[in-house]
C-alpha cells in the first residue's frame, strides 16, 4: 500500500510538472507570437520623420502608415497603448534609418530623440526674407519669426532697431533641432554675429572709422552692387573714399530698396527724388541700415578694402558684371552714357 501511494503521488507531481511546462511553453509561443514581430519587422528605407505641433492619434496613425506601412504603424500604436507614453505630443523631427524595428521606432518617438538639422540661409535682403525662410524650416510660422524680430522687448534686448537688426543675421549654416523656439534661433545666431565680430574684426572696423553695425551695412550695399567676388574689396573702398570725402555714396542698390522694387531693371530721374533715409542720392553717409543681409565675404571685403583713389564706377557695357571705374567725373560720364547706350539697344527702360 505504501509503495502504492508514493507511485500514485509521483504520478501526480509528474502531471503537475508537465501541466506547466506546458502553460509555460504556451505563454512563451504566445509571447513569441505577439513580441517577436516587434524587434523582426523591419522599416524598408531612410525617413525623416516629421511629427507636427497639435497631431492627433488618428493623424499619428496614418502618418506612420503612409511612411512605413500598415503592419508596422499598427505595431507602433500598440506599443503606445500600453507603454503609456503618448507619442501624438512628441513634436519633432526624427530620423528613422532603414532596418529600424517598431519597437526602436516607438522608443525613438516616445524618447523624443530628435534628429538635429541643418538650417542655411542666404541670398536674402529683408526680416520678411529671413522669417519667411526660417518659417519653412522650422515647427514655428513665418509670423512667429517675424514677429519675435520686430518687437520691441527683441530690439531692446539685443540693442538694435528694426533699420538695424538685419547686421546681426550673418548668413551661414547652423544646427539646430526642428522644434527651436524664434528665441532659440535668433540666441545662437547671435553668437555666431558676436564671434565674428572679434578682436582683430573691431580693430579693422574701428581703423576704416565704421562700427560693426555700419561695417554690414555698406556690406550690403557691396553685395547688391557686384556679385563679382573679386570687385567687392575695391568697391568698398570707393564707398569709403566717398564717406571719407563727405560725398553722398549714389548706389542704385538703396534706391531700389527706397522704392521698394527689387527687380528695377534702369533706375530713373523719378526714382532718384524719392523721399527716404534710404536714398543714398539724397541723403550724405549710409542709410540707417543693411539693404540685404550681407555674406562673411563681403564683410570681410569692407574690412581688408584695398586702397585706390576711385569715387565714381559704373556697370560695364557688356553687362559682365564687371564695373569700369574711374577718379575722373568726365570719364565716369563717358562709361555711364555708353552703358545707357547699351541699355537702349536692349530696350531695357
Amino acid at each position: 500500500m505504501e509503495n502504492e501511494k508514493v507511485e500514485i503521488t509521483g504520478k501526480r507531481k509528474t502531471k503537475k510538472k508537465l501541466i506547466i511546462a506546458a502553460i509555460a511553453l504556451t505563454i512563451l509561443i504566445v509571447g513569441a507570437i505577439v513580441v517577436l514581430p516587434l524587434f523582426t519587422s523591419k522599416t524598408d528605407k531612410d525617413v525623416v520623420f516629421y511629427v507636427y505641433p497639435n497631431t492627433t492619434e488618428a493623424a499619428l496613425k496614418d502618418s506612420l502608415q503612409t511612411y512605413f506601412g500598415e503592419k508596422i504603424a499598427q505595431k507602433v500604436m500598440r506599443l503606445n497603448d500600453t507603454g503609456g507614453n503618448n507619442i501624438e505630443n512628441c513634436t519633432g523631427r526624427y530620423y528613422i534609418p532603414a532596418g529600424t524595428s517598431p519597437i526602436l521606432l516607438w522608443k525613438t518617438l516616445a524618447n523624443k530623440q530628435q534628429q538635429p538639422f541643418k538650417f542655411t540661409f542666404n541670398n536674402l535682403r529683408t526680416l520678411e526674407d529671413f522669417a519667411e525662410r526660417a518659417g519653412n524650416a522650422f515647427s514655428f510660422t513665418k509670423d512667429d519669426m517675424l514677429n519675435y524680430l520686430t518687437s520691441a522687448d527683441t530690439y531692446k534686448e539685443y540693442g538694435v532697431t528694426k533699420e538695424t537688426m538685419p547686421a546681426l543675421l550673418i548668413p551661414d549654416t547652423y544646427e539646430f533641432y526642428w522644434t527651436a523656439t524664434p528665441e532659440q534661433v535668433l540666441k545662437k545666431i547671435h553668437a555666431a554675429y558676436n564671434a565674428f565680430w572679434d578682436e582683430d574684426h573691431l580693430k579693422k572696423a574701428e581703423k576704416i572709422g565704421l562700427t560693426p553695425i555700419e561695417v554690414s551695412t555698406l556690406a550690403s550695399i557691396v553685395e547688391e552692387e557686384t556679385a563679382q567676388s573679386a570687385e567687392k574689396g575695391k568697391v568698398a573702398r570707393l564707398y569709403l573714399n566717398r564717406l571719407e570725402k563727405g560725398i553722398m555714396l549714389q548706389s542704385d542698390p538703396t534706391v531700389k530698396f527706397a522704392v521698394g522694387d527689387f527687380q528695377l531693371r534702369r533706375v530713373m530721374h523719378k526714382h532718384l527724388e524719392v523721399n527716404s533715409p534710404y536714398n543714398t542720392y539724397r541723403n550724405i553717409g549710409l542709410p540707417p541700415g543693411p539693404i540685404r543681409l550681407p555674406e562673411k565675404t563681403t564683410l570681410n571685403a569692407v574690412l581688408n578694402a584695398p586702397q585706390h583713389d576711385y569715387i565714381f564706377m559704373c556697370a560695364k557695357e557688356d553687362f559682365s558684371g564687371y564695373h569700369n571705374f574711374t577718379a575722373s567725373s568726365t570719364e565716369h560720364m563717358a562709361n555711364a552714357r555708353r552703358y545707357q547706350a547699351a541699355l537702349n539697344r536692349l530696350g531695357i527702360k
